[in-house]
Order: C-alpha cells, then structure tokens, then sequence
C-alpha cells in the first residue's frame, strides 16, 4: 500500500468518525457524501456560467429537507420545476437597522431538486458574481478537494496546493461598490486593508428555533488599497459559510495589467 493509498485511507477512517459524531443525523452523512465527490469534482459535477453562475450535480446526494436541517432556514420561494422544484433564498441588503435599503439591492441563491427531491443544480445569481467572479467561485470549489475540517466550526478549508492558478484580474472596488452601494460599516486591518461590511436579510417565511441568527448576512469584503482590487470575501449565506481568498488561485505572473 503506497504512502498516498495510506494518506486517503487515515483520512476517509478520520472523516467517518467525524460524521458519525456530528449527532448521527443522515443529513450530515450525506453532506459528507457530497465532501466525498469533490475528490473527483469532473466525474461527479459540471459547471455553467451564462448570466448566473450554476453548479450542476452528475450523481445527486442531498434532499431538501437536508438543507433545512443543517441551515435552520425555510427558502424565500418554492415553485415547481417539473418533474421537481425549485427553490430560491432571496437576500436583501438592509442598513445598520435592519431596514431595506432605495432602491433594492438583492441577491439570491437558487437550488433544483429533481423528481426524487435530491439536488441536482445550484445557482449564484448575477449580483453574488460581483463579490464571487465565477472563474473563482469554481476553483474555490474544486480547491475542497482534500480540504481541512475544522470539526469544532463544521467548516472546511480549501486546499489550494493541488489547484491550478487561474489567470483573471480581480474586481475594482469601483465596479464592486457601483453594484452594492455603500457599505454598513468601512474598517482597515493590521495591514492597512479596507474592509467594507455589508449586511444582507434573508427573507424566510420560517426560521427554526435557535437559528434566528442566520437571518443576518454580513457580507465583509477586503480590498488592497494600492490596486483597489478585491482580494477577499467572506460571509453566510442561507447557513453557509464562504470564505475566498481571490490572491491563493491568482495566477499573479500572468495576470494582465
């Protein structure tokens, strides 16, 4: 047995028990299913980009009752897509308050579940694309291959080192805060970074008890004061957890200027 036989083996034997640990809900189990195909992301996904951004799954895992037992949150609309559903997580940007900003500012995210209720497609509409360039959305997906649980936040971390860089310049601050307006909140880092916060609301007709929290999405976005470019996102949304440093998948040499 090969050294990375050995490596794939310990890891699959640490990842195992750590579902099981997580309450031995099935819903977790088959989140972790989904964590499984990322080791081979071409055989089990497909990628579509047109004005949205669209995950497609080749063997679909999760129900939609998964996503409502690990996010806590009912979605914003549910429509028919025959022969399944459609359902979509409507995001509203809102003031310190709490109060929706004039004109509307609006993102969402948008899940298909086929005849058999199993997701099959997850889309980013063209706002989130603004914070999230598709071209760095998918290699931070593909980058969860092999990723670093962090059993303590139920987060993963994506592991960059087996990932091709990607040649792409990043988003303007200009472009960016053309797009969503001004910030909630503008704050600078160690570093001198700008960090400028935003805050999202979701619109749920039901949230579970104790979950009341996720209603809230703050969206921080982290720019360079020397290039104005955005080099880091970070937010919930609808209970998941997104971090993306642009600069690990940038392909700094080839850039263009």
């Amino acid at each position: 047995m090969t050294g990375v036989t050995l490596l794939k083996l310990s890891r699959l034997i640490v990842l195992t028990g750590l579902v099981l640990s997580l309450s031995g809900c099935l819903y977790w189990y088959r989140a972790f299913q989904v964590y499984q195909q990322l080791d081979e992301f071409d055989k089990h996904f497909t990628v579509a980009v047109a004005d949205d951004f669209t995950l497609h799954f080749k063997h679909p895992v999760m129900y939609s009752e998964d996503f409502v037992s690990l996010s806590g949150l009912y979605p914003s609309v549910d429509s028919p897509r025959p022969p399944g559903k459609r359902w979509r997580y409507y995001f509203h940007k809102v003031n310190e308050k709490r109060e929706a900003v004039v004109p509307a500012i609006t993102f969402f995210i948008e899940l298909e579940f086929n005849r058999y209720d199993r997701l099959d497609a997850w889309s980013f509409s063209p706002l989130f694309l603004q914070i999230a360039p598709p071209e760095f959305l998918e290699v931070s997906l593909r980058s969860l291959a092999g990723a670093e649980i962090n059993e303590g936040k139920k987060q993963l971390k994506g592991n960059t080192d087996h990932i091709d860089k990607i040649v792409e310049n990043l988003p303007e601050k200009k472009a960016v805060v053309s797009a969503l307006g001004a910030p909630v909140e503008i704050t600078k880092t160690g570093a001198g970074q700008e960090v400028y916060s935003y805050h999202f609301l979701l619109d749920s007709p039901e949230i579970k008890k104790g979950y009341e929290d996720r209603a809230l999405s703050v969206v921080k976005l982290t720019f360079d004061p020397a290039t104005q470019e955005l080099i880091k996102m970070s937010g919930r949304f609808a209970g998941l957890k997104v971090s993306i440093n642009y600069r690990k998948f940038q392909n700094k040499t080839q850039v263009a200027l």
